[in-house]
């Protein structure tokens, strides 16, 4: 076999190598460019005409298909780590505020800043939450005061204050 043969096979194979690194690795960069350079590359140099150059490339795309199978496959059944899948889990109750967690908004006094007609926003201190008024409608502008939390929700009603 020629030299430059051999060196088309030696690309075709880092080609391969390049492409399955940029697959585990997040992004399109610098192994994903490398190992298309590499495939090409080496498609020109293994071949002598156009009709041995499209069967290479369709060999090759057919070896890429399934080098993509087979590493997805692979990530799937967790065999190897990857960069780009979260591995912490994350439970209902470690991410869930319980009523007693919101106990200090209680008898905090705002303004409500949209209509609540039972639901809108008010502006505590700053800060606007989401509340829902007590059934009645409360004009935007009113004051209110927090008075009642269920089930995560901000329970409030008009201040005495205007």
């Amino acid at each position: 076999m020629d030299t430059l043969v051999w060196i088309g096979i030696a690309l075709l194979i880092a080609g391969f190598v390049l492409v399955g690194i940029e697959l585990v690795v997040p992004g399109f960069g610098a192994p994903g460019i490398c190992g298309i350079i590499c495939l090409v590359a080496g498609v020109f140099l293994v071949t002598d005409s156009l009709e041995e150059g499209i069967l290479v490339t369709v060999v090759v795309i057919v070896i890429l298909g399934i080098l993509m199978a087979v590493i997805m496959g692979l990530m799937h059944y967790r065999k190897f780590r990857s960069p780009i899948i979260l591995d912490t889990a994350l439970h209902s109750e470690d991410v869930s505020l319980g009523t007693s967690d919101l106990n200090y908004l209680l008898d905090r006094e705002g303004i409500a800043t949209t209509n609540l007609h039972p639901a809108g926003k008010g502006n505590f201190d700053g800060i606007d939450l989401d509340v829902v008024s007590e059934g009645t409608y409360i004009e935007k502008g009113s004051s209110i005061v927090i008075y009642k939390i269920s089930a995560n929700r901000l329970i409030v009603k008009k201040s005495g204050k205007h």
